[in-house]
């Protein structure tokens, strides 16, 4: 028995100065992304290759549109939100308008597509979450009634995510987040540790995780299953932090913010591992999103174009043009063939 663990204590012991090794060869964090490349290149890693093109051009919003969302049990459908009030719901493939649901106040911010798709939701500077029974071909007479309004926040909605038909969390710029049950449109939890206002979410449901990123230059993680204070606080951006998504695995998230500048972090590590940046691209960033696999971080920015970044070495791998303002949303579908992007320009493009 002895023995057994002393032999552990050296297997330890070997393993810390292996560790201490690798993070002196990597040196500065912030220069993670040139030792990654360098490793990466040493070892042979092949190069992801990216042939995307503009497949689809959704055309029918009259105002700049504000958010998107793919259906995750239909991956030819999506909802928007423009500022022309209404939420739009899409079939991608053939362009068609399936669904317009008119909104009560046009200064959308979010929009959200349940799980599985009976349901829709929004919200904005009316402070509400607002949830729609997407309607069948027989229900078009119901499409303007509401399905429940969630009231609590004081301050504007920014981001919805549905975990289930009666589940929702929603983010706002009273620094909160907040559970809700959709059906008794009560508050179950909230979550209040940021000091600024909280800009996106993203959900991990299998883990019973969400992560939300704030004005306050932070990054929280925390377990919508707990109602006490986050699991951890992730630091590293300097300015207000626009947009958040899980990696596909659930083990990491990506951030974009107004410092010009995207990262991945891994709640494990529970820090940043590397970071997305050019000298050339000097304007914020407003949405990220994963591919299917993981291996390209794709980020919508300011100067009308979305970069594609490869997330292992940190190099920027593609460009996508065509839009003619802002970038202001993205995803990409569940079964990871395609990508949307929605812009200022009252355009939605679909690229494959």
């Amino acid at each position: 028995m002895g023995d057994t663990v002393e032999s552990c204590k050296a297997a330890i012991a070997s393993l810390k100065t292996q560790v201490k090794s690798a993070v002196e060869a990597r040196g500065d964090p912030e220069n993670l992304p040139n030792y990654l490349a360098e490793t990466s290149s040493s070892k042979g890693a092949a190069e992801g290759k990216i042939a995307l093109k503009s497949r689809r051009i959704l055309k029918g919003h009259f105002g700049k549109i504000y958010a998107l969302h793919w259906a995750q049990n239909d991956s030819k459908q999506l909802v928007s939100a423009s500022q022309d009030g209404k939420l739009l719901i899409w079939n991608a493939n053939t362009t068609n308008k399936l669904y317009a649901i008119p909104l009560r106040s046009s200064w959308v911010m979010t929009c959200a597509f349940a799980p599985s798709g009976n349901f829709v939701a929004s919200g904005g500077l009316d402070n509400l979450c607002t949830v729609y029974k997407v309607p069948g071909p027989k229900d078009q007479a119901n499409a303007n009634k509401t399905h429940a309004e969630l009231a609590q926040h004081e301050g504007y909605l920014s981001c919805c995510r549905f975990i289930n038909d009666n589940e929702i969390i929603t983010s706002s710029g009273d620094s909160t987040c907040i559970l809700w049950d959709v059906e008794a449109k009560t508050a179950t939890s909230m979550f209040q540790d940021h000091t600024g206002d909280v800009m996106s979410i993203s959900l991990y449901e299998p883990s019973g995780l969400f992560v939300s990123a704030s004005c306050d230059a932070t990054a929280k993680l925390w377990d919508f299953r707990d109602k006490k204070k986050c699991v951890n606080t992730f630091h590293g951006h300097e300015s207000d932090v626009n947009s958040v998504h899980f990696f596909p695995d659930g083990n990491c998230f990506g951030t974009g913010s107004d410092d010009s500048s995207c990262r991945l972090f891994d709640i494990r590590a529970r820090t940043q591992i590397n970071r997305y940046s050019n000298d050339k691209i000097l304007c914020g960033i407003t949405s990220v999103s994963f591919s299917k696999s993981g291996k390209f971080l794709i980020a919508g920015y300011d100067d009308f174009n979305c970069y594609i970044w490869d997330t292992a070495t940190g190099q920027l791998a593609e460009s996508l043009q065509g839009h003619e303002n802002r970038v202001s949303c993205l995803g990409v579908t569940d079964d990871g063939k395609a990508l949307c992007t929605g812009s200022w320009d009252n355009h939605m493009k679909i690229w494959a």
